[in-house]
């Protein structure tokens, strides 16, 4: 037994070892990069001494040291492909982008300008150092900026793919991170790009307080009016919360196809899908018919179902007056009931304030207080029958109700043709755009945006996200620290942590000695060595009997009286067995006399 739980103790102990594993190799990996840099150091100082002291720094050997963890080298995504706009930012600059010097209209002065800063550089937390975004600075502001494509995208027979890499590097309190599709008009201004600028798409991601949101949202036209409608795609099913608290980078694509359905993605995986007739709010196209504007409900129209019984009478033993309850006739007072004393009396120990004035604050009363003299009588006060439930009581009488015979059922107005009704086949074929803009309001800073990207092919997008995003994704996975490691860091934003940890090991280990090495001990017994084996055993109190029985034997017949009672016995059981024999055959003899054959025989 003890061996056992020497055994589980030594596997706990081991798996608790390999959890920590990475943890230990996670700082040997930053020992080994802090290693590096000062190597590198090293040598820059070297370089600033004369040539002697190079050559001698060339010709020493190089001091040994461990090999350092593999590290994702970045380089900037080049497109290949058709495609229509593509800016991954490693430039370090802003231009092709123009910033707005426009205000809202129907904001306060403070605020109408869109005066939020943005800046090009790489993430507080990189992991691949040179990748460098876009990222919004302010907070509380208006945040505007927008580039032109290469060349307008014109929807025919392609398909239209944006994509591009969002990270909330402070999380998000109530901001935005969409992108807006600019249409192309003769007016478009990129100076004054502002909230109500014309747009044929919007996709991305916004939030606000608990509701988590991935737009998509174009604007369709309607053939016969000319106007604009905002059409809204179905909420996705997918959880969205972990978008925007992760603190990663996330790729988020839209696909919409010539055939009018659409993809929306996160990280190359399907969240939302659906088909652009079918899947958005309000539909594209308005309903054949419509209710008539002009169409009142009749005066007659009858929509009661049921109605009272206009034959029904009153019984003539109905009683409306009779009350709901009536006192207890059966009830008796209980003996010692003290009539004559109040429940409640004057405080006896009061005294009357010294500042009291009777002429404003009225005649000074001692508060009220329980009657002592009731605390050992069933009560005090007089005495009153307890109300019961009045068996005569019916209330108020009301006719039964009956189906109504004039029912016409639930009015509504007539159907009449739509005179706004339009069907368009193809809501793919939206306005033409020819701009990229980013016009946000962020009560948090510090949004990264990366490696934009429209194309109309979608094994060219999935190539730029390849090399950009990728590349990221495995540069995150590398630095990701092992889950010791990120048990001992949750543990150090929140303390309470550590008894978990401690009773998550320690209780299956206490469970398992217990189990393994305590118990009560049974006392031994001559059975004992029988349990050794799963074989059939004879049981050990009957041969020891048998046994008893055998000695007591062999004693008898070693002694000469029980030699004598012996013979004597031997010789009875002779006689006995004489007379069996004697017995035996004169039954037998009487079987033949009986038998029939025996009769033939002699009557022959």
């Amino acid at each position: 037994m003890h061996q056992k739980a020497l055994l589980f103790v030594l596997l706990a102990v081991g798996l608790l070892c390999l959890g920590l594993a990475p943890a230990c190799q996670a700082q040997d990996q930053n020992r080994d990069e802090d290693a590096d840099v000062e190597d590198d150091l090293d040598l820059d100082l070297a370089g600033t001494e004369d040539d002697d002291e190079l050559d001698r720094d060339e010709e020493a050997p190089p001091a040994p040291k461990a090999p350092s963890a593999p590290k994702v080298t970045y380089k900037a995504p080049e497109p290949m492909g058709e495609h229509f706009f593509a800016e991954s930012f490693d430039r370090g600059t802003l231009d092709g982008w123009v910033l707005s010097k426009a205000k809202k209209d129907d904001a306060d002065e403070e605020i109408a300008k869109y005066d939020g800063k943005w800046a090009v550089e790489e993430m507080k937390d990189t992991k691949l150092p040179g990748d460098k975004g876009l990222v919004l600075m302010s907070r509380a502001k208006h945040h505007a900026i927008s580039a032109p494509l290469l060349r307008p995208f014109t929807f025919d027979s392609m398909p239209l793919v944006i994509q591009y890499e969002v990270n909330f590097q402070s999380g998000i309190d109530c901001g935005g991170a969409y992108v807006k599709l600019l249409s192309e008009t003769p007016g478009l201004d990129l100076d004054q790009f502002v909230d109500k600028t014309a747009y044929t798409i919007m996709f991305g991601p916004d939030k606000c307080g608990e509701d988590y949101k991935l737009h998509f949202i174009f604007r369709h036209k309607n053939p016969k009016t000319g106007q604009y409608e905002e059409k809204h795609a179905k909420k996705p099913d997918a959880d969205l919360r972990s978008y925007f608290t992760d603190k990663k980078t996330h790729l988020y694509t839209l696909v919409v196809n010539a055939d009018n359905s659409f993809e929306v993605l996160v990280d190359q995986t399907v969240v939302n899908s659906g088909n652009l007739l079918k899947d958005m709010t309000p539909p594209v196209n308005p309903p054949a018919e419509i209710e008539d504007p002009d169409d009142h409900k009749p005066e007659d129209w009858d929509e009661r179902p049921k109605i009272q019984d206009p034959d029904a009478v009153k019984p003539e033993d109905w009683d409306e007056d009779a009350p709901a309850q009536i006192p207890d006739e059966d009830a008796v007072k209980p003996d010692g009931w003290l009539d004559d004393e109040a429940e409640y009396i004057g405080d006896p120990d009061a005294i009357k304030p010294d500042d009291w004035d009777e002429d404003m604050d009225g005649e000074w009363e001692a508060p009220q207080v329980p009657n002592p003299a009731c605390e050992s009588a069933p009560g005090c006060g007089p005495w009153k029958r307890p109300m019961i439930d009045n068996p005569s009581y019916k209330g108020k009488w009301k006719p039964p109700m009956v189906d109504n015979p004039n029912y016409q059922g639930i009015w509504k107005p007539r159907k009449i043709p739509n005179p706004d009704y339009f069907e368009d086949l193809q809501p793919f074929k939206m306005t033409p755009f020819s701009a990229l803009g980013l016009e946000l309001w962020s009560m948090t800073s510090d949004i990264f945006f990366d490696n934009f990207f429209i194309t109309n092919d979608r094994n060219t997008a999935e190539r730029w996200a390849t090399d950009g995003w990728g590349l990221k994704k495995a540069a995150e996975g590398a630095a990701e620290p092992g889950l010791a490691a990120q048990m001992l860091s949750a543990a150090e934003e929140r303390p309470w942590l550590w008894i978990v940890y401690v009773l998550t090991v320690a209780l299956p280990l206490v469970l398992i000695i217990v189990f393994c090495c305590t118990g009560k001990e049974k006392k031994k017994t001559p059975a004992a060595e029988y349990k050794k084996t799963d074989e059939p055993q004879p049981d050990v109190k009957e041969e020891e009997e048998d046994e008893e029985e055998e000695d007591k034997a062999e004693e008898a017949k070693s002694s000469p009286a029980a030699e004598d009672k012996s013979d004597e016995e031997e010789a009875a059981a002779e006689e006995e067995e004489g007379e069996n024999e004697a017995t035996t055959e004169e039954k037998e003899d009487d079987i033949l006399r009986r038998s029939p054959r025996s009769r033939r025989l002699r009557k022959d």
